[in-house]
């Protein structure tokens, strides 16, 4: 498979790299791989959360789905011992309304426990949410780093390296057999690292180191920057503590999400859908078109599209509803092993 034709190949190239190679800053630590995540700023490629093991396996007491901000506000605040909720959580900073609706949401998902007692909601918690990040690493992916796609990233780089959600910033590029990388020539900020990968056979190299950027500080977050070299730039600070609520909130998706979530936005129930083996890893492929597809590709639109015929569906053991659910299942467990600390028997 030519990897370097496609960025979603090469992007689930980079994903299985580095959940199977990447070293943590601590060697302690447990590194989680999702994709596509970010802010409404910025989306990153690949995310690597470098994780506490227990708090990892502390964090699956929750389930696999994630804890948007509303949830998060209320699971992590809620007291040992029953108290009114009002008294218990702090101003949300919204109508109180919306953590009502928050707290039967986590009810329901047992993250914790409500009653009332009169005209008042009390909580307790049911479980301490731990403190399971250590560092977020992102990674923006560009398998042919042509001279045009150098200058779009730059910029890129710039507000990530401003901002400072992340701890390391990198970028990943296709290898190449030059004696000098192209990237190690591109005007890249000096703060984001830069690894050259060999999709075929999954090895990855570290040919420019990242800087630790300051998480805990304010960041500057630039929304806008002219190319014409007199006006001037326009950017906002952000603070401490909505970076922090980010980085849990990007770390949430980031666990239920993963990276082999693409069967959700493809169609494997197409009779041309496969997964199939290569020396760095599985990957989907197309019978009809001979190659990874796309996402935008793979869809109930695409030219090639045909149904599984219902006799596949109705297969029993080892397809159990035809090779597409089989396939999504693959994936569903593969993605589950990563996350210790999961109820198996609520899958």
């Amino acid at each position: 498979m030519d990897h370097a034709d496609s960025e979603f190949a090469f992007e689930l190239a980079v994903c299985q790299w580095a959940e199977r190679a990447w070293s943590p800053a601590s060697d302690d630590s447990t590194a989680l791989v999702a994709r596509q995540l970010g802010t409404q700023y910025r989306r990153w490629d690949t995310v690597v959360l470098e994780c506490d093991p227990d708090g990892l396996t502390q964090r699956g007491a929750f389930g696999l789905d994630a804890l948007n901000s509303d949830l998060l506000h209320v699971v992590r605040n809620a007291p040992s011992d029953w108290a009114f909720y009002r008294d218990a959580l702090p101003d949300p900073g919204y109508p109180w309304r919306y953590v009502r609706e928050a707290i039967h949401e986590a009810a329901d998902r047992d993250a914790v426990e409500s009653r009332k007692r009169g005209n008042r909601i009390e909580i307790r918690r049911r479980h301490d949410y731990p403190d399971w990040i250590r560092r977020v690493v992102a990674i923006e992916n560009k398998p042919d780093l042509t001279a045009s796609a150098a200058r779009d990233l730059v910029p890129q780089l710039e507000r990530d390296v401003a901002l400072g959600l992340a701890d390391e910033v990198w970028v990943a590029t296709a290898a190449t057999d030059e004696r000098v990388e192209p990237i190690l020539l591109a005007d890249l900020p000096a703060e984001a690292g830069v690894l050259t990968v060999d999709p075929d056979d999954g090895t990855a190299e570290a040919v420019w180191q990242p800087r630790t950027l300051a998480v805990d500080d304010s960041g500057t977050r630039i929304l806008e920057r002219p190319d014409d070299g007199v006006s001037a730039a326009r950017f906002e600070y952000a603070d401490p503590g909505w970076k922090a609520d980010k980085r849990n909130e990007i770390a949430e998706r980031a666990y239920e999400r993963g990276w082999r979530a693409y069967a959700g936005t493809m169609r494997p129930d197409c009779r041309h859908f496969d997964l199939r083996a290569t020396d760095s890893g599985v990957y989907p492929y197309c019978v009809a078109k001979e190659r990874v597809p796309t996402q935008t590709e793979c869809r109930g639109a695409c030219g090639s599209f045909e149904p599984e015929p219902p006799a596949w569906r109705s297969k029993a053991w080892p397809l159990d509803g035809g090779p597409g659910g089989a396939s999504k299942r693959l994936l569903d467990r593969r993605r589950r092993r990563r996350r210790p600390g999961l109820d198996d028997d609520a899958a």
